[in-house]
């Protein structure tokens, strides 16, 4: 993994404990004297910033392991007490805080990736697999804890160092952190070195960083936060309406929903991404004067003396909360509203003056994701159609969500299809390097990911569509099928007279004679049926269709209804070959044989091959 994948894949873990915060933060306010005064919620808020180091750790090593796996979290939990109850008698004066959370957690990830698998001798067998993990994690913390006794002194007096300069550079500080924040965001890197200033630089009455400081109390705390406000509430939705002002007529009703969502998104939650990814790419001039309109408000935010927190982002809901515990917040509000006309009127006269690409001034109609009902009513995800986009199944090595983004590891990243992409809901595609990527969703992003996982992760059945007795392929008196010219499966010598789908999915193609279809199914598959051999020729004689194209349907449901005297006397051959056209983007697990029942019996089974 090249040194961008792995931080990255860093960045994405962080995003676990961090979103811890603001049930925090919540349960902090609210239990506050100046709001409800309820003293145990109160201390429930205050003991979850009291342990961040702890959480780090066990969110780290969760979103470090390859499935998430429970056995990662116990150990990174153990690294950390191992780590810092030996570093304590070693050398009392170090203190990790947060990195030393961070470290274990990192420590338990890679180690669950490296172990969980492990076969130990049979006398030790109890202690093999996942057990092992916490075992070999808190060995390797109990050899880290002797190291950094030495070597820490010295790496910490550094960090202080680093973090004094930019808490004490006033504004300067302030904008260049402000700055590199936005554009970092492409990469993800962004909440690395927003770790290390909200949660490691500085310190008060125990707490530690901008963030743990502000709500420790710390009257000096907020400078690395406030200036996020006035961009997030006001830049960024003025952002949203300066590009659908500038969007051709015809295209802002298409343009007025998304840019709405993502506004208010932007305004109400801090989520900012969203808006990002839609000019980020099409418009990366534009992306750098936001960037540097980011730091500038974190300077004048420090000149003005405005001290603000948030435990999530800068919307309205922290805003809100924190507002009590600010310095001049009020000031916040008159700076949202100038940054608004700021961001407007930079937007409008850049995409006028230099005629930028914004959305709906691309030449390209605007698409959404496409998310159908099921039946069940839960939404159901087009995951055949982002299997395709990705580069096929055997192009996805790995895939992972951070908030708004799925986070790739793939076999090849020029595979991706950008333009596919885009019609499925994506703001934009990174390809950090020839097997990383990132593709920017907004919320669509962690469903996304579960439901191409439940299809990676699992086999998936093709179900024969028609009764009879299952051939193999290189019996089919047809090269293009004997040959798997038109892909790999199998045939059906047929006895039955209706035909159903194989599987869910959609329906993409119908052949005008009736004597064939193709379908997209829900894994990414493409199944092509085709109705005997040479009954192109017929004409549609036989063949009375049940289904339309663009249909989606669930494995059993008819397609066609046949009439055998006529195939039987006019067909060249009733053998049925049904095959994966696209069986290179998938591994046949197991062909089956024997006589089959349509709608019930598996033909074979496909997955994603392994790695």
């Amino acid at each position: 993994m090249s040194v961008l994948g792995a931080l990255q894949k860093l960045g994405r873990a962080l995003m676990l404990p961090i979103a811890v915060l603001p049930v925090a933060g919540l349960l902090l306010r609210l239990g506050s004297p100046d709001v409800l005064d309820i003293a145990f919620m109160k201390e429930a808020g205050a003991a979850i910033f009291g342990h961040l180091a702890l959480i780090f750790a066990i969110g780290v090593a969760v979103g470090l392991s390859k499935d998430n796996a429970g056995a990662a979290a116990l150990a990174g939990g153990v690294g950390y007490l191992v780590l810092t109850s030996s570093l304590k008698a070693l050398a009392p004066d170090v203190d990790m805080g947060v990195l030393a959370g961070i470290i274990s957690g990192v420590l338990a990830g890679l180690a669950y990736n490296r172990f969980h698998t492990i076969r130990l001798p049979e006398w030790l067998g109890f202690f093999g697999g996942r057990r092992f993990v916490p075992i070999v994690t808190a060995g390797a913390a109990l050899v880290l804890s002797f190291i950094f006794a030495f070597v820490w002194p010295v790496v910490q007096a550094g960090i202080n160092a680093v973090g004094q300069w930019i808490i004490h550079s006033g504004g300067i500080g302030a904008f260049a952190y402000g700055t590199l924040n936005r554009l970092l965001i492409p990469t993800g890197l962004h909440q690395v070195i927003n770790s290390l200033v909200w949660f490691v630089f500085g310190e008060f009455e125990g707490a530690k960083g901008d963030l743990g400081r502000f709500f420790a109390g710390d009257p000096t705390a907020g400078t690395f936060m406030a200036g996020f406000y006035p961009v997030m509430m006001g830049g960024l939705p003025a952002a949203c309406l300066a590009m659908y002002h500038m969007a051709p007529v015809e295209k802002r009703k298409g343009l007025m929903g998304m840019l709405l969502g993502v506004g208010l998104t932007s305004f109400i939650t801090g989520v900012t991404e969203p808006v990002e990814f839609m000019f980020m790419f099409l418009a990366p001039a534009l992306y750098v004067v936001h960037a540097v309109l980011t730091g500038l408000s974190l300077a004048l935010c420090y000149i003005l003396g405005i001290k603000a927190g948030f435990t999530f982002s800068a919307g309205a809901i922290d805003f809100v909360l924190s507002y009590k515990l600010a310095t001049n917040g009020w000031m916040l509000l008159p700076l949202t509203a100038l940054w608004f006309g700021l961001y407007y009127g930079c937007f409008v006269f850049f995409i006028r003056f230099f005629q930028i690409k914004t959305p709906g001034r691309e030449g390209a109609e605007v698409q959404t994701v496409t998310v159908v009902p099921a039946t069940s009513g839960t939404p159901t995800i087009p995951a055949a159609q982002f299997i395709h986009a990705l580069g096929g199944a055997k192009n996805i090595v790995h895939v992972d969500a951070c908030v708004t983004r799925l986070r790739l590891v793939l076999r090849d990243s020029s595979l991706l299809k950008d333009a596919e992409l885009k019609n499925l809901g994506s703001k934009g595609t990174i390809r950090l390097d020839r097997t990383h990527a990132q593709v920017i969703l907004g919320s669509q992003a962690e469903p996304v990911c579960d439901e191409l996982r439940r299809i990676l992760q699992s086999g998936f059945s093709i179900i024969a569509p028609i009764d009879g007795e299952i051939l193999p392929l290189d019996q089919v008196p047809d090269p293009v099928f004997s040959d798997l010219l038109a892909g790999d499966g199998v045939a059906i010598k047929i006895t039955g007279d209706r035909v159903v789908a194989p599987c869910d999915g959609i329906i993409e193609k119908i052949f005008k004679t009736n004597h064939a279809f193709a379908m997209r199914a829900d894994s990414g598959a493409e199944i092509l049926v085709h109705v005997g051999l040479d009954t192109v020729g017929l004409n549609g004689q036989g063949f009375t269709r049940v289904a339309h194209e663009g249909q989606r349907v669930k494995k059993g449901e008819p397609i066609f209804v046949l009439n055998l005297d006529v195939l039987t006397e006019k067909a060249k051959s009733l053998i049925t070959p049904i095959v994966v056209a696209n069986s290179d983007a998938f591994q046949i697990l197991h062909k089956s044989q024997g006589p089959v029942v349509a709608g019930l019996d598996a033909i074979f089974t496909i997955a994603q091959p392994t790695q």
